[in-house]
């Protein structure tokens, strides 16, 4: 029975759930990946974005769908390890309702700023926020994503204080980053980058321990002086829980595979995104450590969902 259903699969076209906005960093990777998935597989792919609440809603629907393999959630760092420490009530759990395939990336944000600022660098931007405490404000990809928690983690080790003003997902953020209706954004590096190179938003400082290819000239937050801030922004895929062993195993073979192509790698490579590709096993386990790590750091920051 196994194997037939294995053979069996898939009998129709695929639905990847995006749990962000379109045209944000999250978008991107999935999208990159989708387009090869549905080459291999020999059925469409298609991408649903379902943004808000911080990737509560998008997420909520898979964790209901059936359990068959053809609706897929990408996971990321907001839904699957912030928002469970955020919320008191989630429609979903983020280690019983779902059964992780694999993880698809890796990246630092970038701390972006308006090129308005009078700051050039982190340090600067940190001594002109202090001199204007409560008055600047940042966007997030919303409540509970990623960018959200990273801003609070860094403000508390900063000793900043900023408004919060989530959006839909990163590219509204952006576009109002932009437009200086707020003034600094920790954003994905794929959705950045056209931005930066454009001078419409300037780049202070990656999120990240070492600093990143496609920005070398960008300085680390402990390079800044800003040990401890660091955070990593992360995709993956993950099916409801009960879907078959032989269709977790056949999607992870496929998007592994994927993963190691040089077209996909090096795409992924230049928008600033590290590739993956582990076993289901081993991106379980790695979802569980950024639960506990940003259960801490929820804790310590006194972190809510405004």
């Amino acid at each position: 029975m196994p194997a037939a259903v294995a053979q069996s699969f898939p009998n129709r076209p695929l639905r990847l759930i995006v749990p962000n906005g379109a045209g944000g960093s999250t978008d991107l990777v999935a999208r990159t990946v989708a387009s090869k998935l549905a080459e291999s597989l020999g059925q469409q792919v298609i991408i649903d974005n379902r943004g808000g609440s911080g990737g509560i809603i998008g997420t909520e629907i898979v964790a209901k769908a059936a359990p068959d393999g053809h609706t897929l959630l990408v996971g990321t760092i907001g839904n699957l390890a912030i928002s469970p420490h955020l919320y008191r009530k989630l429609p979903y759990d983020p280690l019983r309702d779902f059964a992780p395939v694999t993880q698809l990336s890796a990246a630092a944000y970038m701390l972006l700023v308006n090129p308005s600022l009078p700051a050039k660098s982190l340090r600067e931007f940190v001594v002109y926020a202090k001199t204007k405490s409560g008055q600047l404000s940042y966007a997030s990809a919303g409540n509970g994503t990623g960018s959200h928690l990273s801003t609070v983690l860094f403000m508390s080790i900063a000793g900043i204080e900023l408004a919060h003003v989530p959006y839909k997902g990163g590219a509204p953020g952006l576009t109002d980053l932009i437009a200086n209706q707020v003034q600094m954004m920790f954003n994905g590096i794929p959705a950045s980058l056209p931005h930066i190179s454009g001078g419409r938003i300037r780049a202070l400082a990656v999120s990240s321990a070492v600093r990143v290819a496609v920005a070398p000239e960008l300085p680390t937050f402990t390079e800044s002086g800003f040990g401890g801030a660091e955070a990593t922004s992360w995709t993956g895929i993950l099916a409801p829980t009960g879907t078959p062993s032989p269709i977790i195993t056949r999607l992870n073979t496929e998007l592994r595979a994927i993963l190691q192509l040089p077209e996909i790698r090096s795409r992924l490579i230049a928008d600033g995104a590290e590739p993956a590709g582990n076993s289901p096993a081993a991106f379980g386990i790695y979802i569980k450590t950024e639960l506990e790590k940003w259960s801490k750091v929820v804790r310590a920051t006194g972190a809510k969902a405004d």
